[in-house]
């Protein structure tokens, strides 16, 4: 075990032995974007370090230091705030009443100027939160098709809505109007990707912006800054730099934030909630804890369980909401699966981010490795074993994955969302145990079944349909793809996302409505021949 440790703790090198492509100058930010002004700050900042260690004279090791971000106050997230009031204006300004087509040509002009950001973007994401270079590309690539087919779908959507409809004498034209200010807070663990899957759709559909980066991921999204302020209006997008408990109580308690964007726990969303005022105003998008559970029943082909268990528990070191966090096996192949799981386990490969078909890395949240000791030795304690040779081997920021067996509901890791590399295994007899545990579970976003029965499968379906929102036959959990709506019940999700969900999550339907006579339709016509409304048009995006 110990070599082992020698062996992970190697991977840590002096920054000379990293390839030159990969490594990273110091990023000390000192602007933050207000009103479409790129403003100073001269106060507190936040250092950022790197997952990834480097070892040090006296024989330790130490994170990487690799930028530092405003720690800005309440006073400039209340500028913020004043900044996304005024261009919003009550509905009237420049950004909510302009046409869906220039709104379009200002997202397409940010995707520009985004993509000459790529290489630093990338290079960020894999230095701040230690995602491997591959995956970093992935999350970079993946957002701007995000966000081209977000465009794509406002098309649509803005087609459908050319037209006026009639009905029982009145003519109306229904189209999809903002809603006002959105507060968008995104997660570490996707900071790029999850972050603009609600800031995008928010933005475009007319709303203006509060947008608070993640605390891990925050400097990836300073090159995007003047991007922002290029291609939008002026106080469409407002960054709100500092502690969220800082800053973001404030800005409910204002009562004049209208949809708050939030990915992350239940715990922080429920507080930012309950400090809104007006609780019937305010409009929320969360995507918050799970525990996703997979179902390995006795007619499971094994193999197949094994790969899509190990994509699924284990792709960014399992930090992800749509991860596998518990795993149900029939007790009669619980041994045979336990083995190949084990195996599979081992065979990883652990390295640093730029290193080549790397699967396992260093971890960002400084108190992770010590959390999830604590899980595995409360499993032990509670008679369960780390049935994987290498399993739970801690080496600095690095902790090496752990299949833990037989646990059962004392145990932390029966309840807890782990959000990290260890892989909780149940033996189960009777299908009601798994269908219990999900019935019971405060989380209900999807679970994966592994059978070859067709039946056993079509009576899983029925019952788990109405406890997650999202059921896996024979693959792991996951999120996309992104035309899929992803969503979940109980404590993991309010309101709906995909690419055409979240337009309508961040909009509501209006209508310009009046009786069909002679008189009217003259002024309706006029209106629509002599363009003068950005709403009532007949124009055809195509």
């Amino acid at each position: 075990m110990s070599d082992f440790k020698d062996q992970l703790q190697a991977m840590f090198v002096p920054e000379e032995q990293i390839p030159a492509e990969h490594r990273i100058e110091e990023i000390h930010q000192r602007e933050y974007l207000v009103n479409g002004e790129m403003r100073q700050w001269s106060g507190e900042v936040s250092e950022v370090y790197s997952p990834v260690m480097i070892p040090q004279a006296d024989g330790n090791y130490k994170r990487k230091l690799i930028g530092t971000y405003p720690v800005c106050t309440e006073t400039e997230a209340m500028e913020a705030m004043d900044a996304a009031l005024h261009a919003y204006d009550n509905g009237r300004g420049e950004w909510p009443t302009m046409s869906v087509a220039d709104r379009i040509k200002c997202m397409d002009k940010f995707v520009y100027k985004m993509i000459e950001q790529r290489t630093l973007i990338v290079k960020l994401i894999m230095w701040e939160i230690g995602k491997s270079y591959a995956d970093s590309i992935k999350e970079f690539d993946r957002t701007v098709e995000y966000i081209n087919a977000t465009i794509d779908g406002l098309k649509d959507i803005d087609r459908q809505s050319s037209r006026f409809e009639m009905a029982e004498g009145l003519v109306a034209q229904i189209r999809r109007s903002p809603l006002g200010v959105v507060l968008c807070m995104g997660p570490f663990n996707y900071p790029l990707n999850e972050t603009f899957t609600t800031l995008i759709p928010a933005l475009i559909m007319g709303n203006t912006i509060l947008f608070k980066p993640p605390k891990h991921g925050t400097l990836l999204h300073y090159p995007l800054l003047q991007a922002f302020k290029d291609a939008f209006p002026k106080g469409v997008v407002n960054t709100v730099y500092g502690r969220g408990a800082v800053v973001t109580p404030g800005l409910m308690a204002t009562g004049k934030i209208n949809v708050l964007a939030f990915i992350g726990s239940s715990k922080v969303a429920n507080d930012l909630k309950k400090r809104h005022p007006k609780v019937n105003r305010l409009r929320a998008v969360l995507s918050l804890d799970a525990k996703n559970a997979a179902i390995v029943t006795k007619h499971a082909d094994l193999k197949l369980a094994v790969s899509e268990c190990i994509l699924g528990a284990l792709s960014f070191n399992g930090q992800r909401c749509t991860a596998i966090k518990m795993i149900f096996v029939h007790k009669k192949v619980a041994d045979e699966f336990l083995k190949l799981l084990s195996a599979a386990v081992d065979a990883m490969k652990p390295g640093l981010p730029w290193e080549k078909d790397v699967k396992l890395t260093p971890l960002p949240e400084p108190h992770k490795p010590d959390y999830l000791k604590e899980c595995i030795d409360d499993a032990i304690a509670n008679g369960a074993k780390v049935m994987n040779e290498h399993g739970g081997v801690t080496a600095e920021s690095f902790v090496f994955p752990a299949v833990v067996y037989p646990v059962n509901e004392k145990m932390k890791l029966y309840r807890e969302e782990q959000f990290g590399p260890v892989i909780p295994v149940v033996p189960f007899e009777d299908i009601e145990e798994p269908i219990k545990y999900q019935i019971d579970s405060p989380h209900g976003m999807q679970v994966s079944i592994f059978s070859n029965d067709a039946k056993e499968i079509s009576s899983l379906i029925d019952p788990f349909v109405n406890l997650v929102s999202r059921v896996n036959i024979n693959s792991q959990c996951q999120r996309g793809p992104d035309v899929f709506p992803f969503t979940g019940r109980k404590d993991s999700a309010e309101g709906t996302l995909s690419v055409h969900d979240a337009l309508r999550s961040f909009s509501i339907r209006s209508l310009v409505a009046t009786k069909m006579n002679d008189t009217n339709k003259q002024l309706i016509n006029e209106i629509v021949n002599d363009n003068d409304s950005n709403f009532l048009s007949t124009k055809y995006i195509l």
